[in-house]
């Protein structure tokens, strides 16, 4: 075998693992520490606290996503030059590029300034919609992520 079909099945497992961390921290990670009065029952944590926890959860996840923005980038700049040209590819992978760093560069980081402020700042309209708009961001990145894992293994089984 020769060497790119490890690079592309590296790049495929790469973008499940990324796919597989953004649900478990969305649908599993999240509601247990935003309901822990559900699990725990002589000791409840308070949603700003729990979001702290949560913060610095997406904080250090932030960093892989970081990597996921430039894999994908140098991945398909590479496969783009090689004329392996996919519409469908382009979209998702720019999608998933420019939500990448939208959720590292710009939501947690303003999410995490503004926990620092106190309770009060969290509680302020401009947290909710820009916390609203990281969870939409993430959906939209999971959402890319399949597409631009489907369509890369449908192009590879073609060769």
């Amino acid at each position: 075998m020769s060497k790119k079909i490890y690079i592309d099945f590296s790049y495929l497992i790469f973008l499940a693992a990324s796919f597989g961390g953004i649900i478990v921290l969305g649908a599993f990670v999240a509601p247990v520490i935003f309901h822990t009065d559900r699990i725990l029952s002589d000791m409840i944590i308070d949603n700003y606290n729990a979001g702290i926890i949560m913060g610095e959860i997406f904080h250090r996840f932030s960093y892989w996503i970081y990597a996921l923005a430039f894999f994908v980038a140098l991945y398909e700049a590479i496969e783009y030059k090689q004329g392996h040209r996919d519409s469908i590819i382009l979209a998702s992978a720019g999608v998933t590029f420019f939500t990448s760093l939208m959720f590292s560069a710009v939501y947690a980081p303003q999410i995490l300034k503004m926990q620092a402020l106190g309770v009060e700042a969290t509680q302020s309209d401009t947290f909710q919609n820009i916390h609203i708009a990281s969870e939409v961001d993430f959906k939209v990145l999971a959402l890319a992520l399949i597409v631009l894992f489907v369509r890369r293994l449908m192009l590879l089984r073609r060769v």
